[in-house]
């Protein structure tokens, strides 16, 4: 399905999706729709846009679901006065999104997101009826002297610190060739110029700096408490950890028994939806018509 990313793309221009806004407290949220049927949230990482998900809404919107791509608060299109850039927040906006949407919602969340989608389903239950977690921060870290001996966990966090303390784009660029490793997007180019083209306007770098400030523990205090079915994935190769598969396991852990299940995508780094949007495409509608088609 996602080899058709073009076709679907020209059809949905044509039946006029556009960028819509949504006030909330502090400022305005950019989002898209996209075809009908139950709603499906999608929410990117920091530093990024609503078109991390360009692969996959055409096709989920192919499969019957009305897909809300979310520009998180100080990204993509967004606005840029807001002061809280916490997971808190966050899920705030995207509770907002789908309240304003008709409800309830799958959240798709990645990194950053995939924190916020686990607070907003244990703040609004009857709004959530499932959260997907790709690669997310959504517990409390700490680093082990021996996670340093990994190569790509050492240099990807030198150069994501780095990023975010200097505010730097060429360190972010320089991220991202760790954070895709092996196989890039078709569009990579592009891709890359959208990102440094949006860090480069006022006021989204230092949303981006805000948010990587954050401590995921907001979102770690609650998994205790989620009600709803939760797939978190994983990437194999993903410098975000030195090792992700423990990373992961830990998530479905802290949740209540049955309530979650990993899955890992070999040779994917931080980004798998963008990487292999095949594999997380298929995850994702297994997941749409099975457990939170259930809940």
């Amino acid at each position: 399905m996602v080899n058709d990313i073009s076709f679907w793309l020209t059809r949905l221009a044509k039946e006029g999706v556009m960028t819509e806004y949504l006030a909330v407290d502090g400022g305005t949220i950019a989002y898209e729709v996209a075809g009908s049927g139950p709603l499906v949230v999608l929410a990117h990482g920091m530093g990024d846009s609503r078109a991390a998900y360009r692969a996959l809404i055409p096709p989920l919107a192919a499969a019957g679901h009305r897909v809300a791509a979310v520009d998180l608060r100080g990204c993509g299109e967004s606005g840029t006065a807001f002061q809280d850039w916490s997971r808190t927040a966050i899920a705030g906006d995207l509770l907002a999104v789908v309240r304003h949407l008709g409800g309830p919602a799958v959240l798709v969340g990645h990194s950053i997101s995939g924190g916020a989608a686990t607070i907003a389903a244990v703040r609004e239950p009857s709004l959530v009826t499932g959260v997907v977690e790709l690669a997310p921060f959504t517990r409390k870290q700490s680093i082990r002297l021996g996670d340093l001996r990994v190569k790509r966990f050492r240099q990807g966090m030198l150069r994501l610190l780095g990023a975010g303390v200097f505010g730097s784009v060429p360190l972010w660029r320089s991220y991202l060739d760790i954070a895709y490793p092996g196989v890039k997007p078709a569009d990579w180019a592009e891709r890359l110029g959208r990102f440094e083209t949006l860090l480069r306007e006022p006021g989204r770098m230092k949303a981006m700096q805000g948010m990587g400030r954050t401590d995921p523990a907001d979102a770690g205090a609650h998994l205790g408490e989620v009600r709803r079915p939760v797939l978190v994935v994983m990437g194999t190769l993903d410098p975000d950890w030195a090792d992700p598969h423990a990373e992961g396991s830990a998530i479905v852990d802290a949740l209540p028994a049955g309530i979650g299940r990993l899955e890992m995508i070999e040779g994917a780094g931080h980004y798998p939806h963008d990487q292999f949007p095949d594999q997380v495409l298929s995850l994702v509608l297994a997941f749409l018509g099975t457990e939170a088609a259930r809940a």
